[in-house]
């Protein structure tokens, strides 16, 4: 069963396997919004979640492929933030391993790094160096000797090494889940019935729209949403990323009336981008979805 996740009256498939499936077996398109981990910068290729059509989701519902969910509460956001700090600490705790383990294998030659800069300055000799002052009375010669003991550097001790160890957050490895990573229940949301996350059961435009979605649906066609083209779909004779949108759908009531300003709006506005205007309608009284196309006026 499809997961469609609700959030304010818009649906959401996060899972990529329901997103690939929905498209290719039910040719239902939807539009990806969110931005991709990689490049989250740019707007020109999207990601995950798929943001489907109302009528896209009723379609899905009435064919029993889909349920409706509510969206995570603040709780379970929460859960997600204690278990992205667990692997932080976890990761830092590994990442000390690591270093300390490196640092031991190391020891012997960074001790005898330490000792052979130790000889150097032990057996450099002495130097006689004049200092200069403002004051000429107070010139001095001063002989730099080796007079002064210079203890032995310390040893190496890895034990030690990585007890101040800090993985800055920016480094941190973070784990992209595709599907669910707790089992948690779901709480469902009725379709039939008007709410705050489903506006739409019962409103005249809607059960309209999806009587003309579904219709051309059921004809083979790929249906889209036509708001870049002014209209109410676009609709594709096959999948979007093969070919170009044939028709742009603008749906109207039946019995409300159409001005001729907007006949000729459509007709002008199907010439200029090449496509031809539809307009639907539908007749409640024998269930029955009425076309007519124009192309140039």
């Amino acid at each position: 069963m499809i997961r469609i996740y609700l959030l304010e009256g818009k649906a959401f498939v996060w899972n990529y396997a329901d997103a690939r499936r929905i498209r290719e077996e039910h040719r239902i398109v939807g539009v990806l919004v969110g931005a991709l981990p990689r490049k989250p910068r740019q707007n020109v290729r999207l990601g995950l979640p798929l943001e489907l059509l109302p009528e896209e989701v009723r379609l899905l519902l009435d064919k029993g492929l889909a349920t409706l969910v509510r969206s995570p509460t603040s709780q379970s956001l929460g859960h997600g933030k204690n278990q992205l700090e667990e692997n932080y600490q976890e990761q830092l705790r590994l990442s000390a391993e690591q270093k300390k383990t490196m640092l031991e294998s190391l020891a012997d030659q960074i001790t005898q790094g330490r000792a052979k800069k130790w000889q150097q300055k032990e057996g450099g000799g002495g130097e006689l160096v004049c200092i200069t002052a403002v004051d000429p009375r107070l010139n001095l010669a001063v002989d730099f000797t080796t007079t002064n003991t210079i203890e032995p550097p310390p040893l190496v001790q890895p034990a030690e090494s990585g007890s101040c160890f800090v993985l800055p957050r920016e480094s941190m490895m973070i784990q992209l889940p595709t599907e669910r990573t707790q089992i948690a229940e779901e709480e469902t949301v009725d379709w039939h019935v008007a709410s705050q996350l489903w506006p739409y059961a019962g409103q005249e435009r809607h059960e309209m729209l999806y009587s003309i979605f579904r219709d051309l649906w059921e004809r083979g066609y790929y249906v889209t949403t036509g708001s870049k083209f002014g209209g109410d779909f676009l609709i594709y004779p096959g999948d979007p990323m093969r070919f170009h949108a044939h028709y742009i759908a603008l749906c109207f009531s039946k019995d409300a009336p159409i001005s001729l300003c907007d006949i000729i709006s459509a007709g002008r506005l199907g010439t200029n981008v090449k496509k031809t205007v539809l307009l639907c309608s539908v007749d409640s009284q024998i269930s029955c979805v009425k076309y007519w196309e124009c192309w140039e006026l």
